[in-house]
């Protein structure tokens, strides 16, 4: 699987190949690349997919600086121009949508369509502060093992986690979460929980723009995503019924639809 310094970092990707469009994923805090598989899988047949690790997270190098939402923009902007895929179709969940609502105002020649999942242009609000810099206490010193049962149910909605036919996916979201290195993931939180926001940027992205939240979203609940729909022209939103944070994971077939329809109307 391949690896690149990129932009003063080292970042993890995977790219299927292939002579299609291209879609690049930009994965959610907590997570990595890996939780597209199901999106991937579905268009690999007639896209090249390519899903990468935001610095600190997955597999990508742990640097010390550089987690704030403007140094991962650079990041993801430097990787679309190493592989030379502009203008390519962009899908990003939560942190990842913070990147893609960021590229396709600022540097909208990289990009020919976005997809928005689960995510915000506001800034983290001020009562979640406490609770996720504890949170971040805690799996910083004693471990991440320590936070996972607090973790789950911000990540994941109702459904999922009550599905008895699961099981096996919640211990490998989980386990995933817990993978990470303790150090990237604190810094990757740091970053999210003091980011800016950047509603003023919305009405600066003129492509079509599909955007997706889960009814059961209580981290970027669907009220966010129905302001980032009303400053985008011509955006399209669809509430997934049964999904929470992680919709990429938990209601796949309705985020594949949203993201064929995005794509088909840049044709």
């Amino acid at each position: 699987m391949p690896d690149v310094d990129l932009n003063g970092a080292h970042i993890h990707f995977t790219d299927t190949g292939g002579a299609g469009e291209v879609i690049v994923f930009s994965h959610g805090l907590l997570l990595n690349g890996t939780m597209f598989d199901e999106q991937v899988t579905h268009l690999r047949a007639n896209y090249r997919c390519i899903t990468f690790d935001h610095r600190g997270q997955g597999l990508s190098g742990v640097t010390r600086h550089g987690y704030d939402m403007d140094t991962l923009t650079a990041d993801a902007a430097a990787l679309i121009g190493h592989l030379d895929i502009a203008p390519c179709h962009f899908v990003g969940l939560s942190m990842g949508g913070f990147v893609g609502m960021r590229l396709a105002a600022r540097k909208p020649e990289l990009l020919k369509t976005l997809t928005l999942l689960d995510t915000s242009a506001d800034p983290e609000p001020v009562e979640n502060g406490p609770k996720y810099r504890m949170l971040n206490i805690v799996a910083r010193w004693i471990g991440l093992w320590a936070v996972i049962g607090r973790v789950m149910p911000i990540m994941f909605g109702r459904t999922f986690l009550g599905d008895p036919t699961r099981v096996q996916e919640k211990r490998r979201w989980a386990n995933a979460i817990g993978s990470n290195d303790r150090s990237g993931i604190t810094r990757a939180v740091s970053g999210v929980i003091d980011r800016n926001g950047c509603s003023d940027l919305l009405g600066d992205i003129k492509m079509p723009v599909g955007i997706g939240v889960g009814d059961e979203d209580t981290a970027t609940e669907p009220e966010k995503a129905e302001r980032i729909h009303a400053a985008i022209e011509g955006s399209e939103l669809v509430v997934f019924k049964g999904a929470g944070h992680s919709s990429s994971i938990e209601t796949p077939a309705l985020v594949n639809n949203l993201i064929d329809r995005t794509i088909r109307r840049a044709t």
